[in-house]
């Protein structure tokens, strides 16, 4: 069994103080075998709001694999923004902005899908689909993480990624088991299995340290994968509290080839920030 903790969306400069240490107490009891981190550490770029993530990921005890939302490239300095939009990432976080990590035989993905000429929309480049499934090892369990969605549940108006469905039906097709994603703010996981992609398990996380009272909750789930057995323990701090409730607990099986859950409930997701701006949190 390969234990792998998944946390989105911290948004540094624009976070609940009240929320670090008992996010950070959780992460390192939860003694995972690698964290995952998909996106917008920071809330706006900058320098001093990355010295705040860095600082936040060099306490985690387990290794960490991040990638880059699409607030972690300066949003109002458009000289930054568009010529080396990637520096304070690399500065602060990691030069690597596609990583690669293993835990067990559990292997994961990273995949940049930062567009700095678009505000919130996300883009898969040319080159990544190949690179991404030419990657992947026939004997492990694999994931890919990215900041953007690959599908969207109904009712979310945000655009996709571009390229985001033919990503979804290539990893599918070649046996990946899992992607990992954030940017909406809206949890989402067995929820999606109704909707088409019933051989990949989307695993959308919530924000774990967001201030923004619209988004009602922070959260990030740890995931016991044991082949094609996983369960989900979904942790969540209302916006009225500073410590997380007891986890919420997800059993799904990959046996026979399609996901299925066969433990647990999952109530449909809340759609805080679905008519958000452009200049906005999301």
């Amino acid at each position: 069994m390969t234990r792998i903790l998944h946390l989105s969306d911290l948004h540094f400069g624009f976070h609940r103080q009240s929320l670090v240490e008992p996010l950070l107490a959780r992460i390192n009891r939860a003694a995972a075998d690698l964290v995952v981190v998909t996106g917008d550490l920071t809330h706006r770029g900058r320098p001093g709001q990355y010295g705040l993530a860095a600082d936040f990921l060099s306490r985690i005890t387990a290794p960490v694999l991040s990638v880059p939302g699409n607030h972690d490239v300066p949003l109002y300095n458009i000289p930054v923004r568009f010529l080396i939009p990637w520096r304070g990432y690399r500065l602060a976080i990691n030069p690597d902005l596609d990583p690669t990590g293993v835990a067990g035989r559990v292997r994961v993905l990273g995949l940049n899908s930062v567009d700095p000429f678009a505000w919130q929309r996300g883009v898969i480049r040319d080159g990544e689909i190949a690179r991404l499934t030419a990657s992947l090892d026939p004997l492990a369990v694999n994931i890919v993480a990215l900041h953007h969605p690959l599908q969207h549940m109904p009712g979310v108006d945000k655009e996709l990624a571009a390229r985001a469905p033919q990503l979804l039906r290539r990893l599918e097709a070649a046996g990946v088991s899992m992607v990992f994603s954030g940017h909406l703010h809206v949890w989402s996981a067995a929820n999606l299995l109704d909707h088409g992609h019933r051989r990949i398990l989307q695993v959308q996380a919530g924000t774990a340290l967001c201030a923004r009272e619209s988004d009602r909750q922070n959260e990030f789930a740890v995931l016991d994968i044991d082949g094609d057995e996983a369960v989900i323990h979904r942790h969540v701090a209302p916006m009225a509290q500073d410590d997380f409730d007891p986890p919420q607990t997800l059993r799904l099986s990959r046996a026979g080839g399609a996901w299925r859950l066969i433990e647990g409930s999952e109530p449909e997701p809340i759609l805080p920030g679905a008519t958000e701006t452009a200049f906005s949190t999301a």
